[in-house]
């Protein structure tokens, strides 16, 4: 019986050892998961995913877990559409990508016009008398009533909010900058600035000479740098040193956006998309005849025409940064991924020209 019995045991000793190695993995891999996949994932899968376990849910609540998502989802996940004046509405990039409550913004204390995005945050403004501008997070629906500003920036302010995510900080930092005619200068630009960390407007000392026309819902943001298109140049204002700068462009139209770290735009010539990339912000300083150029060709894209139909249609690039371009063209909207090179239908949209398209990223940041 003893031999038997311990026969037995050895038989049993490498199935107990077998599953506790299995066990181990598990284990090991759940921690892997919950700690390096979860936060690179939108806000939309992570809600549903909070019903897998008890563990998952206590991770996905906690303040320091939507720090982190905050930080490492930084992908597009669909464009805000705004009519001036009239609602607001959602165009996903993917059917997993956008987890925003449906009707969206109602949370807010009255009907608003969204006029700047960035990095999950929304920067609205009421439509009431005062015109008041509101910070907002439309999937958490946590926001915060900013104080009134000091200068007069129009019916159509010319606004762009920065928000970068810090990893060793984590009260959340943003600043809105807004473009505005001055009243003491003619064709001039003043600019004022709203710092989160002051909680307070201040206008800036630097007035912008030469400048025509911004245009609103041009601007866009790089390394701390914001960019308005205007008729006839690029604007540009450097948040750092509170300086600004004209850039000439001698084809003004196309669309601003970012592409690998530097200022892109996005022209359409014939059935061609060419991205163009920012190389020399000071070549209108250049000597005669010199071959330095301010912009530099990135990428020439003609979308696949077995999807888009006739090659000769008239685009219109709503979007555009280092992984995705958004056109729109006749009563569609079209998805190009710079990497993939796919040409997709995102949805059909018909009237679109008269719409501010905002870029929008899914992800917890918490107000």
């Amino acid at each position: 019986m003893s031999v038997e019995r311990a026969i037995m045991d050895r038989g049993k000793r490498p199935g107990r050892s077998l599953a506790a190695r299995n066990n181990q993995i598990y284990m090991d891999l759940k921690d892997i998961v919950r700690e390096h996949a979860l936060p690179f994932l939108p806000a939309k899968s992570l809600f549903r995913f909070t019903t897998v376990c008890r563990d998952w849910r206590l991770q996905i609540s906690s303040p320091f877990f939507a720090h982190n998502q905050s930080l490492s989802c930084r992908s597009t996940s669909g464009l805000f559409l705004q009519t001036p004046g009239g609602s607001s509405s959602l165009l996903p990039i993917g059917a997993n990508f956008c987890g925003v409550p449906d009707p969206f913004l109602r949370f807010l204390p009255e009907p608003v016009d969204i006029r700047s995005s960035s990095n999950g945050l929304l920067c609205c403004q009421g439509h009431g008398v005062d015109k008041a501008y509101y910070i907002c997070n439309p999937v958490t629906q946590q926001w915060k009533k900013l104080p009134k500003s000091n200068a007069n920036h129009g019916s159509d302010p010319a606004v762009v909010l920065l928000f970068d995510p810090s990893l060793l900080n984590f009260v959340v930092e943003y600043k809105i900058i807004c473009a505005f005619p001055s009243t003491d200068f003619g064709e001039a630009t003043e600019f004022e600035i709203y710092s989160s960390k002051e909680g307070s407007w201040e206008i800036a000392g630097e007035i912008c000479f030469g400048a025509r026309r911004v245009i609103p819902k041009s601007g866009v943001h790089v390394n701390g740098v914001v960019y308005w298109m205007t008729t006839g140049s690029i604007l540009a204002f450097d948040l750092t040193k509170e300086r600004s700068q004209l850039l000439q462009d001698y084809v003004a139209r196309g669309i601003l956006g970012a592409f690998s770290g530097k200022l892109c735009k996005a022209n359409v010539s014939g059935n061609s998309i060419i991205v163009y990339i920012l190389a020399n912000a000071h070549s209108n300083t250049m000597q005669m005849g010199s071959n330095t150029r301010m912009w530099s060709e990135k990428q020439r894209i003609v979308l696949d025409s077995k999807i888009v139909g006739d090659v000769a249609r008239d685009y219109s690039v709503l979007h555009v940064d280092g992984d995705l371009m958004v056109v729109h063209s006749g009563e569609r909207v079209y998805s190009y991924d710079f990497k993939s090179r796919a040409t997709k239908v995102l949805s059909n949209v018909s009237d679109i020209y008269n719409m501010r398209c905002l870029p929008y990223v899914n992800n917890l940041v918490s107000l």
